[in-house]
């Protein structure tokens, strides 16, 4: 289909749309004020939140990294959308249908995210089909034998995949899917004789992101003729990312973000475990290791608190041990505590509800130790303790990770657990720790890069050569904002009025806001944005306010101007916000009347002659004058 969506159902889709819910469901936000709400960044690794949400204007910004924009901006950045394929998504979000015109993009022109997502949900739903058929009498058995019955397969979208080469492509087909957009789906695979079915005779789990939409597969095999690994997952697609994906989200978010604790499992039939027994924060990687990009999806949905819980379950066996200190190496990007829990007999959470209840399960992650704790057993088990070879050998690989241990007030009781376990002196593991502590080891080490150090938006940053930046300052990469304005009590006033003035411009009132832009501003760029709200006044009050005071600033000032407009005001009492808005634009302009007072009262005083006509006349300037000062408080 060709043809571009209609420009008034866009404006309608945005204006329906709650940017908060759709931010929520991949950022923990947190109130901020009035009609503000803020989160860690989604687009860049912060510790110390500064992404801001205006619900009631529908716009986000990131006092971090600069990132801003709308709702759709928000989905085209999250999920890699086309704006047209972002449309789509949240007109289906709430239930909007679409009209399309004639001409503008064409539908046909690469894969269509908004298609392959289609195919997915349409696939989910025939495999959630299949599992009540003859054939899935296997696949049923499998489940009820593990304790999952319809209600709990139902929960979780578990389906069926049948035997046949086409059963899934030919029903796909049949509702208008291309062989094409089944391959790069990942629901099929491509033969000599065309694309047949990627899962074949298996039990299948849909893997979906924060808000439900289903981006891919993971299936398990049933039947011994079938020479395919063990577990079968979605390949790398357009939609499906397996390194930022995590099965069980859509469903464990509430509860982590709740109760800020996440429980990391290594399978499908574990999560499932894990929910129906009560742990219901619990989610799992999809056929990888986990790594920093699930540490930043699970940062987001949990927000940044020491004292959050992220627990893993590892294998106890070698598998196990090297995922353990995987998980470690990555650990220092979590501000939470992180934690192990290890099952007695070393059952897995499905096999230990399976054999001993729920209650085990729930009980399974209250015996949690810390992550360093059960890295530091693992790394030394590795070694013959009773050789001295063993001991200096478990020595060098121990002594890191107790260097990297978040809270340095635990490594001294540490490195005596260890030279106890060692059977070494305290004071050659001590000197180990101390030397580990002083290696380089890059970001984990935390050297001052961005990724570990707190976002301070209203301070300067510094330029390549050490020094604070200001507006005058040479450089087209200088990025114009709230950070760069200087730091002066006049800067302040003529900062928070403009805020003022783009916050809340209907209740400052179209008169008021005629005087301000006249108002003399004295920081540069500031001036810029003044002459921009002047500009678009005519667009004061209407939905297209904001895109109007853009389009009337150079692109170099965008950046500075939607800070403005986002920041929270200083007023918290919403009944207030209105009369502090007027008050401080009604400072800016007093600061002018005051300073015309000032130069007239000196010129009075020169020509010291009272009686001077020019003197009279500078009198009679002063009354009006504060006239005009007494008029604009009483408006």
């Amino acid at each position: 289909m060709a043809g571009r969506i209609r420009a008034s159902d866009i404006e309608e889709v945005k204006r329906r749309t709650s940017l908060a819910d759709l931010v929520g469901d991949y950022v923990t936000l947190k109130n901020a004020g009035i009609d503000s709400m803020k989160g860690l960044c989604p687009f860049h690794d912060e510790r110390s939140p500064s992404f801001h949400v205006r619900p009631a204007l529908g716009y986000y910004h990131c006092f971090g990294c600069g990132e801003s924009g709308d709702a759709f901006t928000f989905l085209q950045r999250m999920d890699h959308l086309t704006f047209a394929e972002s449309v789509e998504r949240l007109a289906a979000r709430i239930h909007y249908a679409l009209t399309y015109e004639e001409g503008g993009f064409s539908r046909e022109e690469g894969p269509n995210r908004a298609r392959l997502l289609a195919a997915n949900t349409a696939a989910a739903e025939f495999f959630v089909a299949q599992l009540a058929g003859a054939e899935a009498a296997p696949a049923r058995e499998f489940l009820t034998q593990r304790g999952f019955d319809e209600a709990a397969c139902e929960r979780f979208g578990v389906g069926y995949a049948p035997r046949g080469w086409d059963g899934m492509t030919g029903h796909l087909r049949g509702l208008g899917y291309t062989p094409q957009e089944l391959v790069q789906s990942g629901l099929a695979s491509e033969g000599q004789r065309g694309a047949y079915d990627r899962f074949r005779g298996r039990i299948v789990w849909p893997i979906r992101d924060t808000s439900g939409q289903t981006l891919g597969f993971g299936a398990r095999k049933l039947y011994d003729d079938d020479n395919g690994p063990k577990y079968l997952n979605t390949p790398e697609t357009p939609v499906y990312h397996k390194s930022q994906v995590l099965y069980g989200l859509d469903l464990a978010k509430r509860a982590i973000s709740r109760g800020k604790r996440a429980v990391v499992v290594e399978g499908y039939t574990d999560v499932m475990a894990c929910h129906l027994a009560g742990v219901e924060a619990a989610v799992a990687t999809c056929g990888t290791a986990f790594g920093k990009d699930h540490i930043a999806v699970l940062r987001r949905v949990m927000g940044d608190d020491s004292a959050a819980e992220v627990v893993f379950t590892f294998d106890p066996d070698e598998a196990g041990q090297k995922a353990a200190l995987r998980a470690f190496s990555e650990e220092k990007r979590f501000t939470a505590q992180t934690y192990v829990a290890i099952a007695p007999e070393g059952f897995d959470p499905s096999d230990l509800r399976q054999h001993r209840g729920d209650e085990a399960v729930r009980e399974l992650f209250t015996r949690k130790v810390p992550l360093f704790e059960f890295a530091l057993r693992q790394a030394i088990a590795r070694f013959d303790l009773n050789s001295v070879e063993g001991r200096v050998a478990a020595l060098r690989e121990a002594a890191p990770i107790i260097a990297e241990i978040k809270d340095p007030s635990l490594r001294p009781g540490y490195t005596r657990e260890l030279a106890r376990m060692l059977g070494s002196e305290l004071a050659e593991v001590q000197q180990a720790v101390r030397a580990a502590e002083r290696a380089p080891r890059g970001e984990q080490r935390g050297a001052g890069g961005a990724a570990g150090r707190p976002t301070e938006p209203m301070r300067a940053p510094e330029d390549g050569r050490g020094r604070q930046g200001h507006p005058g300052d040479p450089g087209p990469a200088r990025r114009i904002g709230l950070a760069t304005l200087r730091n002066t009590p006049t800067t302040w006033l003529e900062r928070d009025a403009l805020m003022a003035m783009l916050q809340q411009g209907a209740a400052v009132g179209a008169e008021l806001l005629e005087q301000a832009v006249t108002a003399q501003v004295m920081d540069p760029d500031l001036r810029v944005v003044r002459d921009a709200i002047g500009a678009a006044l005519p667009a004061l009050g209407q939905p297209t306010w904001w895109d109007a005071v853009l389009g009337a600033a150079p692109e170099t000032h965008h950046g500075l101007i939607r800070e403005l407009g986002m920041a929270p005001m200083p007023q918290r009492n919403p009944d207030h916000l209105a009369a502090y808005a007027r008050d401080v634009v009604v400072s800016l302009l007093d600061r002018d009347l005051v300073e015309l007072k000032r130069e007239l009262l000196a010129r009075h005083q020169r020509i010291g002659d009272s009686a001077d006509p020019r003197a009279r006349q500078i009198q009679q300037q002063l009354v009006a004058l504060e006239s005009a000062r007494r008029s604009l408080r009483a408006e």
